[in-house]
Formats: structure tokens, sequence, C-alpha cells
């Protein structure tokens, strides 16, 4: 694809920020359409492609989440669900990831055709091991609470959610991050601890640092999703880059969403240079019709970073990872032995 990759080969490939229900294959997104008699915008790849994917930059994040109507329309059962969960994984395989986390709002995937939230879980978490499986890479499941919902929703989102929490690694708040902050959801996070789970919460993207901050105090983020605008406040940034909090950077996405003007306006370069851990990540690869490889080998240098900051970017995807030290050491390993075999 690129003539010559960015992408180190000796480390692990990470991407610790990918919405699952948002990474739709188009061809998937036709084939359940026909067999549920679905209307669709488009009957074939290229009729679809402009009301799925983002042609031009979003007027916003909320414009941007629009775009999913024609993904989730297909989500029709518990099957559809479990698919599009298996595929994402197998697509991640084909894209050369070592090691990927997917996040789902079970919510948001059963609403369109009013399923049960804790068979969607169920589904996708059953999707996800299958991928596994078949496609050779690691993979885990994070949950979504979408506080669009309220936090009344939210709570029975995060019921339907530990109803498999075997299956999960994390819980994430994700949507109107304006008009939803996160010091609404406080009961919901002391729960998800309280049963184990890992946090990473979006912030800084639709909203400013104060965003993050709460994020971090009210909710106990380990990992901020986005996070990029706590360029805006240099305390925060000093305590991200003390604390090692890591930011899942998605240079494209930003651009899709105009949280930023464009890649060359992105923050990320200044972030890495003032010490805060972040790494790179799809996000919503199926709406912004990209994947990994095209982050790291075209968005990265577009945003101004170079092949050091590259390679840092993708070794801090491996630390942020919500995986155990052993496990991490693994992956090394496997890599570094692959690598050997190819030399």
């Amino acid at each position: 694809m690129f003539e010559q990759s960015l992408i180190d080969p000796q480390l692990p490939l990470c991407d610790l920020h990918r919405h699952l229900d948002g990474s739709l294959r188009l061809q998937t997104i036709l084939e359940l359409a026909a067999q549920h008699n679905i209307s669709l915008p488009g009957r074939d790849l290229e009729s679809l492609r402009p009301h799925v994917q983002i042609m031009n930059p979003a007027e916003g994040l909320m414009e941007f989440i629009a775009k999913f109507q024609y993904l989730t329309a297909v989500l029709v059962d518990a099957d559809a669900c479990r698919r599009v969960a298996f595929e994402n994984v197998l697509d991640a395989a084909a894209e050369g990831i070592d090691y990927i986390e997917l996040r789902f709002s079970p919510w948001f995937m059963a609403e369109t055709h009013g399923l049960n939230a804790d068979d969607v879980t169920a589904a996708v978490i059953e999707g996800i091991r299958a991928g596994e499986t078949a496609g050779g890479v690691r993979a885990q499941a994070i949950g979504i609470l979408s506080r669009t919902y309220g936090p009344e929703i939210c709570m029975q989102e995060l019921d339907a959610l530990l109803t498999q929490r075997d299956g999960l690694v994390a819980l994430d708040l994700a949507g109107d991050e304006k008009r939803y902050p996160a010091s609404l959801f406080k009961r919901h996070f002391r729960r998800s601890r309280e049963a184990g789970l890992r946090t990473t919460i979006h912030a800084g993207e639709a909203d400013g640092p104060h965003s993050v901050w709460s994020a971090i105090r009210d909710l106990g983020a380990e990992r901020i999703g986005h996070g990029i605008r706590s360029i805006e406040d240099p305390a925060l940034v000093e305590y991200l880059a003390a604390q090692q909090i890591g930011l899942e950077v998605c240079l494209s996405s930003n651009l899709h969403t105009s949280t930023v003007t464009s890649l060359a306006s992105h923050p990320a370069r200044a972030l890495l240079q003032a010490g805060v851990l972040l790494n790179l990540n799809t996000d919503d690869p199926g709406i912004s019709g990209i994947d990994l490889p095209q982050e790291y080998n075209i968005a990265a240098p577009a945003a101004g970073l170079d092949a050091t900051m590259i390679r840092q970017t993708q070794k801090a995807g491996l630390e942020m990872a919500f995986i155990s030290a052993a496990e991490k050491q693994a992956l090394r390993d496997k890599k570094h032995n692959h690598f050997d075999k190819e030399s």
C-alpha cells in the first residue's frame, strides 16, 4: 500500500480506540439489508459509500455520529451483531494489527430494532472471541455507556454490559460530551471499578480541558479517548505527562469531526513534545474510510510527526493497553520472533 511504511515491524501494532459499530464493511451492510429487506440509499458499494463514509469534514461530532444511521439500520438481530464483531477482528488482522480493543454501546446497537441489550452484549462478546480464534489477533472488548441517553438509561446499559463481565476489559463513556458531562456518571463508574473494569473516557474532543479534568477526577479515567483539547491547559498537559495518563489519539477522525481544522494544526506533535503518552487509533474506520496503516503512513506525517515520534506512538500503544505486563511481553516476543523469521 505504501512505498515505505513508517510502522516498525519489530513492535506490536495496537489499536486501542475503535468503535466496532463504526467499523462495518460496506459489503456487510448491503448483504444484511438485502437479507432483511431494509431500504438503503445505495444498492452497490459506490452508491452507498457517500451515505456511510465521510466525504468532507462534518460540522461537529454529532453530525459525524449521524453517519451511523445506516450502520445500525442493519443490526436487526443478535446474529448481525455477532457477525459485525467477528468481522471487526478479522479486519484488524488484515491490517497487520497485533492487539485491538474494540468498544461498543449495546444500547446504541440495540435501539433501532428494539433488541435486548443483554443479547447484543452477549453476541458481541461471542463474535470477538470467535474472531480471535479465526484471525489470530488478541482482541478485547470495552463497553460504552452512551451518555447521550442520560444517566438512567446508562445505568441500564451498565447492567447489560455486566451480564458479560468476564468478556469485558474496561468501561468507556461516549456520546454528547458537551451536554452530558462526566460528573453525571460517577455512580456508574464506581460500580464499574467495583466490578474490576478499567476506565477510559471520551473527553477533550467536543469539549475543553475541564472535560478531561472531570474524566480523571470524577470517573477515575486511566486513559482518555481523544483528549487533544488538553493542549489548551498547560497545567493539564503537565499533569497528563507526569501521571502518564495516555491519550487515545485519532488523527483522521479529529479532522472529520472538525475537532481540528487540518491535520497540520493537530496538537499531537505538541503533546508528544510535552511528554504526554499517546498512541494512534482509527476510531470509526468504516465511517472515516481509513485503516490503521493509513494513520501511521499518511495522517501522522501530515500532522507533523516525524519517524521517531511515530515509532514512539506505536510503542505507547502497547504501554497503554489494558493487558498484563506478561501479556505485553508475550506480544513483544511474538513480534520479535516473527521479524527474525522474516529477516
